[in-house]
């Protein structure tokens, strides 16, 4: 079976290879979320502030090698530096369950963000790199959802198995060496040229004034739907709802998050350039209603709104960060890109406690009707630059679109 990429086909089992890569990026940090609890107990001797570097190390250290994951593919086969980030994954992960300390734990896990930070931009560098037009937003679309609902299921696995032995949650991180061996076979078959008519040879070089204003857009939307994963427990427990909803209802919304990304041309060929105005909408719908319901029905409905309307614009702003740069330095574009993600997750709580400090309000349904008003004044900026390349859809995506 032959899967058309916009400027030729690829292989099935090619397409399968990239979809891995994509499943693995959502990894990092997994293994320690069910064990968060339990460190005190498993090392007795470990210090808080020994506990708080296994936490943040490793996120802090994925963004400068996600940086210079994309400097370093500048003009050449990524391919390698692929294979180089999914071993160091693989193997940290083999090193994390043999682990007997918190010392070496922390140290395993500083390498696995090196080469999980490696993998980050390579992951969707692929996708750009192999399909170009409406086959490339179609296929980051799907590369956004396999990603969230690799992160679903391997959350559900990692908690399950945390109960049996604490080792166990670390199985999670060989997944990458499944992808080594898949994407190990791609080296026969590099992708086809860019088309000369393709909207990345309207630039000679990376535009950064698109790139930087890509940036921002992105580390404000994600910084807007985190509240959800770090705030809605507080929320929770306010409002005396069972313990485990929170839970239920955070991976209701990376589900949500998911969706999206198996319809993104039937959403975009109906929304045309409103695409990304009534994603934001969804936003602070979602957050709102999450910030004044009591009810859990409504608590739901509200962050399957936000995930849905984060599911629609995440995979967008991926393809224009390939298109505001030629084809050799596309993945260099994704990655300053791609470090909003991360960065938003790292500076989130300190914000939201900045926010709370600023304003004198510490109930916890603030935090979502704050983050509520800004995505309604996102709305109506972007509305008004709704038929803009870089924060609306302009022309090429219709016509791409309509052929």
């Amino acid at each position: 079976m032959r899967i058309n990429t916009g400027k030729g086909t690829i292989a099935l089992w090619s397409l399968v290879a990239i979809w891995s890569v994509s499943a693995v990026t959502s990894l990092p940090g997994l293994a320690i979320s069910p064990i968060l609890g339990e460190l005190n107990t498993i090392f007795p001797k470990a210090s808080d502030l020994e506990i708080q570097m296994l936490t943040s190390l490793p996120s802090l250290l994925i963004v400068p090698f996600v940086l210079l994951a994309g400097r370093l593919s500048a003009g050449r086969n990524t391919l390698p530096l692929l294979y180089a980030g999914l071993a160091i994954f693989f193997l940290s992960g083999v090193a994390c369950l043999l682990a007997r300390s918190m010392t070496w734990l922390i140290v395993i896990s500083c390498v696995l963000g090196i080469g999980a930070g490696m993998v980050v931009p390579l992951s969707t560098g692929l996708v750009v790199n192999y399909f170009t037009g409406n086959a490339r937003v179609r296929q980051l679309g799907y590369s956004s959802a396999i990603n969230n609902l690799t992160l679903v299921a391997a959350t559900a696995l990692t908690g399950y198995v945390a109960d049996v032995n604490w080792h166990l949650s670390f199985l999670v991180y060989l997944l990458p060496g499944v992808s080594l061996l898949l994407a190990w076979q791609l080296r026969n078959n590099p992708p086809a040229p860019e088309p000369k008519e393709s909207d990345q040879f309207r630039q000679s070089t990376i535009n950064y004034r698109r790139l930087a204003v890509l940036t921002v857009f992105y580390f404000l939307i994600t910084y807007a739907v985190l509240v959800v994963t770090f705030d809605l427990s507080f929320l929770v427990e306010q409002y005396k709802i069972r313990d485990t909803f929170s839970g239920v209802a955070i991976s209701v919304f990376f589900l949500a998050i998911m969706l999206p990304g198996f319809f993104l041309r039937h959403v975009m060929r109906a929304l045309r350039s409103y695409t990304n105005v009534v994603a934001m909408a969804l936003v602070a719908i979602g957050l709102g209603c999450v910030g004044v319901a009591r009810h859990p029905a409504l608590l739901v409905v509200g962050v399957i709104l936000v995930g849905l309307g984060y599911g629609v614009m995440q995979p967008l702003i991926y393809d224009k960060a390939a298109i505001v740069a030629p084809p050799h330095l596309a993945t260099q574009a994704l990655s300053v890109v791609m470090t909003a993600n991360y960065l938003a997750i790292i500076l989130c709580p300190f914000m939201l406690d900045g926010v709370r400090r600023l304003f004198h309000a510490h109930s916890a349904p603030f935090p979502f009707l704050f983050n509520a008003v800004i995505a309604a004044i996102g709305v109506v900026v972007l509305f008004g630059a709704r038929n803009d390349m870089v924060l609306g859809l302009d022309d090429s995506y219709y016509a791409e679109e309509e052929k």
